[in-house]
């Protein structure tokens, strides 16, 4: 009997038809990160279930409901639910804050939350995420936020507006949670089992919470903004005032608390609204605290993270443009074994120059061979086969022309394929223009 075995609810296998679209988001994030002078940095898939305890928080929907977790003997292990939290472990762990300060890292990763899944939110998706650590000054939150605006507009996405707001630090914090349970203790009997629990130990997740009825309530809370002290006041004002100064359009939205505990003072939301409910594409903020909070000494940080899939949705959506995926350069089409033992020499030698090179390995006819070369876009083609071996030469064909130049099938066939290969990518600059350094959206060309 068959065993029908399927993917996990809220995965999603990438094929080879769509796996260029993903290359084109984690090149041009690369590229914009690496010129903001950030490095790449690759850490575990899990971690110990105490980092997010004791970092994402408690009382988050996050740790609370969300976090897939192992018992691994006497200890409890948790595949990543976001990557900011690993990613200071690391840096803490091998040093990397000892060194010149700011240390700025990205990453892009794989991150797992149980969730309902649906359209731009799924249970293991990927994220691309930065952080950087050392500074205190606005500045440097304008600098991140300006790094996320460049990658958007690299991509070629247009509509995302940019939301602002500052969540305060401990001191003012404090006062605003006194004014939170003064307004939620008059509607306590509303509030979900969740937040209930959540009234005492940290009322701004009732901010967060996914009910419709806790959000209904929470529309009238006042504000994180209206309570904030001088110090994080100014900041916000020089924040505000380097983000005009750079050009950067923004909604201050006091609204904003994000999802995770280790926020302060600056948090920030890019959004979309054409896919839906899930039209947060890319999420990040200040987290003064999280580094002393994990064993180290007072250092400031901030980051974002962007999800990918939900950057795809969009993109597909306004009709951006991708990297062009790597086709067939030369195909050889082959008649008997000796042809196809020749095709495998000169495959091998085009390979070691870097052209994609590929014959027939299903014993195929003559005339399948040259269709299947027509589906897979083969470049050129070369027809081998006895007379072809005979003579020592053979006709290089065209595939988007048809125009057929003979060449030699000895030790140059390479140079001497080199010099028709380079004549063909000039004529196709001529006809057409160069794919720009960055894909651009169609609508703006």
């Amino acid at each position: 009997m068959a065993i029908n075995i399927k993917r996990p609810n809220g995965t999603e296998d990438v094929l080879p038809k769509d796996v260029h679209k993903w290359l084109t988001v984690e090149k041009i994030a690369r590229e914009t990160a690496e010129s903001f002078g950030f490095s790449e940095i690759r850490i575990p898939t899990f971690e110990n279930t105490d980092l997010f305890l004791r970092s994402v928080g408690e009382t988050t929907d996050v740790v609370q409901k969300e976090m897939y977790t192992v018992m691994a003997k006497e200890t409890k292990f948790t595949l990543r639910p976001e990557g900011t939290a690993g990613t200071i472990r690391a840096m803490l762990q091998n040093g990397l804050l000892n060194e010149a300060l700011p240390q700025r890292v990205f990453y892009i990763l794989s991150c797992f939350r149980h969730e309902r899944p649906q359209a731009g939110r799924l249970r293991e998706f990927h994220q691309f995420g930065l952080e950087m650590a050392g500074s205190p000054s606005p500045c440097a939150d304008a600098e991140v936020i300006s790094l996320a605006k460049t990658l958007l507009d690299r991509l070629g996405l247009k509509n995302i507006e940019l939301y602002i707001n500052s969540i305060g630090c401990p001191t003012c914090r404090a006062k605003y949670h006194e004014a939170l349970r003064s307004y939620f203790e008059e509607r306590k009997d509303e509030l979900c089992d969740t937040c209930l629990s959540r009234l005492e130990k940290n009322p701004m997740r009732i901010l967060d919470c996914k009910s419709p009825v806790c959000g209904e309530i929470a529309k009238d809370a006042p504000l994180i903004i209206d309570y904030l002290c001088e110090e994080c006041s100014e900041h916000f004002e020089k924040l505000k005032n380097y983000l005009t100064k750079l050009g950067i359009d923004y909604k201050v939205n006091p609204k904003i608390v994000r999802g995770l505990d280790y926020y302060t003072k600056t948090v920030f939301e890019f959004v979309t609204t054409e896919i839906g409910a899930q039209g947060t594409v890319c999420g990040g903020g200040r987290y003064d605290g999280l580094i002393e909070q994990l064993g180290g000494q007072h250092i400031p940080a901030l980051g974002f993270a962007m999800g990918i899939e939900r950057l795809l949705l969009v993109m597909e959506k306004q009709g951006c443009d991708y990297l062009t995926p790597k086709k067939c350069d030369i195909y050889f089409a082959t008649m008997g074994d000796s042809a196809l033992e020749k095709a495998m020499e000169l495959s091998r030698e085009l390979r070691e120059y870097g052209y994609f090179a590929e014959y027939d390995m299903m014993n195929r006819g003559l005339k399948a061979q040259m269709k299947y070369a027509n589906k897979i876009g083969a470049a050129f083609t070369v027809v081998l086969g006895d007379n072809e071996l005979n003579e020592g030469k053979a006709k290089l064909k065209n595939m988007e022309s048809g125009d057929e130049k003979e060449i030699l099938l000895d030790n140059k066939f390479t140079a001497n394929f080199d010099a028709v290969y380079i004549d063909r990518m000039l004529e196709s600059l001529e006809d057409a223009e160069a794919f720009p350094a960055f894909p651009m959206n169609k609508e703006s060309e």
